[in-house]
């Protein structure tokens, strides 16, 4: 199966604690039905302001008003009991309040992110539709900001793009970080060209962004892929200001926050990101920044089938000459490494045992288990207080005891994942996605995180059908993308 290869992955950023604060203060908390609060969580992925993270995930082939490919994203509620197929809510271009229209071959739900960017407790979902025509511009690119509320993600507002004519798919790659330091979410969206813009907080439902800057990249204007292919946030100098990662086929390029915008700290490794994720694993109080490389250059020789190398956070920044790289060849690394596995692929960081560290999700998705090409694997990595190791490394497919359904060729198993406590047990659980799933039909798995790491019992799976979309022969890829993924 050809498809295009974009992998994401990034954390989730927690904001908007002082309008949760203020609404706390003398007991102003008002429930609402379905147990959200009217002050919101302030949680960035609690869309409905219940307490629950929840799980945003992306259908960019689901057909949408009529149109094919027009794209789709779903939203599965945490709750108590975690997250199930029956509460959810899906959203296209053709939902009410949502800007725009759907149409043929959009792809809306190609990239997502989350965060609260109007700072009223209430998570929202920005979407990356980068394959949208815009006035005439083929493929110019648009990006959406869903927004949270006690119902919900409800309505809409377009993010327009202050350079249209400069480059083309505008939202291929999104991060929500304070990259200003002013206490205020920040938007950063990459597309095809060098330029990497910065919208600014507090976002209005009328207005947008506050402001934007733009960031002049060092990508090599025509490498391949072009432009800006991954954006990532993380505080690695421990300053309280976030840092923003552009991944570009020319390299990987740290900018330190600062409130007249980011400036380039390091280059963290020349190669190629497939896909970027930070988290603090030894729990320095500095964030540390992987970067995934799945398909590496016939003169680098560190593994044929990817690998990941995580590069640690320190008072200067990210650290270069402090990092360690793993791959199926790694001792402890279930598995072996072949060719074009694409390990490194997708990303994700949590605590999934409960030990105050977090871990590190690594897909797979071209993994080949038996006589099932691209049938796609995820392993987990624990943190610890000498960072990320492989000693007690998991790993999963279609085939492992407890996981429901059968290892098949291009299901792509791990196209997406993402971990986030979903049930306040304090143990992240680990979700999903495989785009090929039937056909392209798709298909999202979660399982639960534990005390001895992630376990499948009580494992749930369910398909594009369970959240209403997709018939025979409509390919809607559900599970393509998470948000934070």
């Amino acid at each position: 199966m050809s498809r295009p290869h974009h992998k994401r992955s990034r954390r989730p950023v927690v904001l908007g604690a002082t309008a949760v604060a203020a609404a706390l203060a003398g007991g102003l908390l008002i429930t609402l039905p379905g147990g959200a609060s009217a002050a919101g969580s302030g949680l960035a992925d609690d869309f409905n302001g219940d307490g629950y993270r929840d799980l945003a995930t992306g259908a960019p082939g689901a057909v949408a008003g009529g149109k094919a490919k027009a794209g789709a994203v779903v939203v599965n509620y945490g709750s108590s009991s975690g997250i199930s197929a029956a509460r959810h809510k899906t959203t296209s271009q053709g939902s009410s309040g949502v800007p725009g229209s759907s149409e043929t071959s959009d792809r809306f739900g190609t990239e997502l992110a989350h965060g609260d960017l109007n700072r009223d407790g209430y998570g929202d979902l920005v979407v990356g539709t980068p394959l949208e025509d815009v006035s005439g511009d083929a493929d110019g690119g648009s990006v959406t900001i869903l927004w949270g509320g006690s119902s919900g993600l409800s309505g809409g507002t377009t993010i327009s793009d202050p350079n249209a004519s400069g480059h083309d798919r505008f939202g291929q790659s999104l991060a929500v970080g304070d990259f200003t330091g002013d206490g205020k979410a920040d938007l950063a969206v990459g597309s095809t060209g060098k330029d990497v813009w910065i919208f600014k907080g507090g976002f209005t439902k009328s207005g947008g962004a506050a402001g934007k800057l733009r960031l002049d990249t060092q990508i090599e204007s025509g490498a391949y892929p072009k432009g800006a292919v991954q954006l990532a946030a993380g505080d690695f100098d421990n300053d309280g200001t976030d840092d923003v990662v552009v991944g570009s086929s020319a390299g990987n390029f740290v900018y330190r926050g600062a409130s007249t915008g980011p400036t380039l700290q390091t280059e963290a490794g020349p190669g190629y990101a497939s896909a970027l994720t930070v988290a603090d694993f030894d729990r320095d109080g500095h964030d540390d920044l992987v970067v995934g490389t799945d398909s590496p250059s016939v003169t680098d020789q560190t593994a044929d089938g990817g690998y990941v190398t995580v590069f640690y956070g320190g008072a200067a920044g990210v650290d270069t000459t402090r990092s360690a790289v793993f791959s199926q060849d790694t001792a402890g690394v279930p598995g072996a490494d072949e060719s074009w596995d694409l390990f490194g692929g997708t990303l994700a960081a949590g605590d999934v045992n409960g030990d105050d560290y977090p871990d590190l999700a690594v897909g797979a998705p071209f993994e080949t288990i038996g006589s099932a090409s691209h049938a796609g694997s995820v392993w987990v990595l624990r943190g610890g207080a000498s960072g990320l190791t492989a000693t007690g490394a998991q790993s999963f497919n279609q085939g492992t005891s407890g996981v429901p359904g059968a290892n098949e060729s291009s299901d792509l198993f791990g196209d997406a994942i993402h971990l986030a406590d979903h049930n306040k047990d304090g143990r992240a659980d680990l979700s999903l996605g495989a785009g090929g799933e039937n056909s392209d039909d798709g298909a999202v798995w979660v399982l639960r995180g534990a005390t001895g790491g992630v376990t499948t019992t009580g494992a749930v799976s369910f398909g594009a059908s369970s959240v209403g979309i997709g018939n025979p022969g409509e390919d809607p890829m559900f599970g393509d993308a998470m948000s934070g993924s």
